[in-house]
């Protein structure tokens, strides 16, 4: 007679049926073969095989959790949004990620971080990608995938390669302001719950009266911004590749919900046309003496997920998700990721990703004509699935002039952003050396520099990386070259300000005037 003894319960087939065994498989005798009717192994290894989705292509190794954004401010005089009208609290999850690293790469590689949000709004989710810095490498959406394939690993070998990584940097020279903050102090943070998080591009935003203005999104740490030196960040790799994991879900463990403080700047609409950067352009900030910031409330984590996999590896942040009284702006970049984010998760967990618990919205009167696809959950019974119908289901149909448009005349071409007075590649770089960081900071970064340099780049592709630094600066340029020639990488720059063995703390001063 068979033991149907389960303990603590047992387990149960994907049916919910109790399941034969969790330890042997069904054969003839002991030794086997195992029978095509052991529905619950073929079932098992068949799950098993598909147990993994595609890891991100960019982002993929990272974390994240929940949380409130409470709007403290009245902002209401610029955006209409519900989540900024004053004294509103919405849920929200944010992601926190390395760029080109896969999934099991150190989290403490020098690379940008990504800083994801979805907020969980009463007029639908609204997301917003960026990442720890106010700028990206490239300006047109259509470089993007050459971007990130120089920093992932080359055919042949496998490996990543510090030449291919400069070869298209020195190649693109509207890179040089990012590469400049990658370089420099914050291009390692020291946690997630240490740096800053930016919104990157311009957005809109729409007021209840539809006056329009442009706007960018600064997450300040209320934690003050602490950085890694190489040094260290080397060591942590090799001890622990998920210490920026570790460290964000170990402190929420314990009740120290990290916060940030958003601020925004807000530039008037005409004055778009006229400023001396082209305030579309990813490569570029405003200036805070033009557009100061401005505070509009706290983001605060306070929960960790409950599942990994579920709640952040299946979480889909996408800059198509916007609300009333959010939108696009002219930015290249914007409008090709308008279209990127939400097909990735197409590709990578299926057409209904947005029926997954971590991605649904909080609407009640939720009315959506995408129908059916793989893994279908939600459904409308035997609702008209076509638009326009007599039947009582509404649709929408918005006609005129799209009140979060703007102006566009011209003929159809194929050119970078018409320069304006001030506009170049390596100006705003060049400042953020010169009047941004103290010697200090402009050590490490020609340590840096030269480090990463001598770890691959090859002699034809050396000159242009060093002309790229002395267009940056001249002066910062010649002590890069000069590091190089002289194969100093090795040189420990002299530390920084520090409260803890390999950990920059930036001073209020740095802090204020690095975005």
């Amino acid at each position: 007679m068979s033991d149907t003894t389960r303990p603590h319960g047992g387990s149960t087939t994907e049916s919910g049926a109790p399941a034969p065994s969790e330890k042997n498989s069904l054969t003839v005798g002991d030794t086997g073969p195992i029978l095509l009717n052991d529905h619950h192994f073929i079932n098992q290894m068949a799950h098993f095989n598909r147990e993994r989705v595609p890891e991100r292509n960019v982002h993929a190794k990272g974390s994240g959790a929940f949380g409130t954004f409470e709007t403290t401010e009245d902002v209401s005089a610029y955006t209409k949004a519900a989540l900024f009208q004053p004294g509103v609290t919405t849920d929200m999850l944010a992601r926190f990620s390395t760029v080109a690293g896969e999934q099991g790469s150190p989290d403490t590689w020098r690379d940008p971080r990504g800083f994801a949000l979805k907020f969980y709004t009463t007029e639908g989710n609204w997301d917003l990608v960026g990442n720890n810095t106010p700028v990206f490498f490239v300006r047109d959406t259509m470089k993007f995938p050459h971007f990130i394939r120089s920093q992932k690993r080359r055919g042949g070998t496998g490996l990543r390669d510090n030449d291919m990584q400069w070869d298209f940097w020195t190649l693109n020279p509207e890179s040089a302001h990012q590469v400049t903050y990658l370089m420099g102090d914050r291009g390692i943070p020291a946690s997630w719950r240490e740096m800053n998080g930016y919104g990157s591009h311009t957005y809109m935003w729409i007021n209840a009266a539809g006056e329009k203005s442009w706007v960018k999104f600064h997450f300040h740490s209320d934690q003050g911004v602490r950085n890694l030196t190489q040094e260290a960040a080397n060591k942590i790799a090799g001890e622990d590749s998920d210490f920026h994991r570790r460290d964000l879900q170990e402190a929420i463990d314990n009740g120290d919900f990290p916060s940030w403080t958003l601020n925004v700047q807000v530039m008037p609409y005409e004055d778009a046309k006229t400023y001396r950067f082209n305030p579309f352009d990813l490569t570029k900030t405003w200036s805070h003496a033009d557009y100061p910031l401005i505070k509009v409330g706290t983001m605060r984590l306070d929960k960790n997920p409950d599942n990994f996999f579920a709640q952040i590896e299946q979480a889909a942040f996408e800059p198509s998700a916007i609300v009333p009284g959010i939108s696009f702006s002219p930015d290249k970049m914007l409008q090709g990721r308008v279209f990127s984010y939400a097909d990735t998760h197409r590709y990578r967990i299926g057409p209904n990703y947005h029926q997954l618990p971590v991605n649904q919205n909080r609407v009640a009167d939720h009315n959506t004509y995408t129908f059916d696809g793989p893994m279908a959950y939600q459904h409308s019974g035997d609702a008209p699935v076509y638009a326009p119908n007599s039947y009582g289901r509404g649709y929408s149909d918005e006609t005129g002039v799209a009140e979060d448009g703007w102006e566009v005349d011209g003929a159809m071409v194929r050119e970078a952003y018409t320069l304006r007075s001030e506009d170049d590649d390596f100006g705003q770089a060049g400042t953020l050396v010169r009047e941004v960081w103290d010697d200090e900071q402009r050590e490490r970064f020609v340590g840096n520099v030269a480090g990463h340099i001598l770890g691959g780049v090859k002699p034809e592709t050396l000159p242009r990386v060093l002309e790229y630094w002395k267009n940056v600066d001249a002066d910062t340029g010649k002590r890069i070259e000069e590091a190089v020639n002289a194969g100093q990488d090795e040189k420990a720059p002299a530390p920084g300000p520090t409260d803890r063995v390999g950990v920059i703390t930036e001073s209020s001063k740095s802090h204020a005037r690095s975005a």
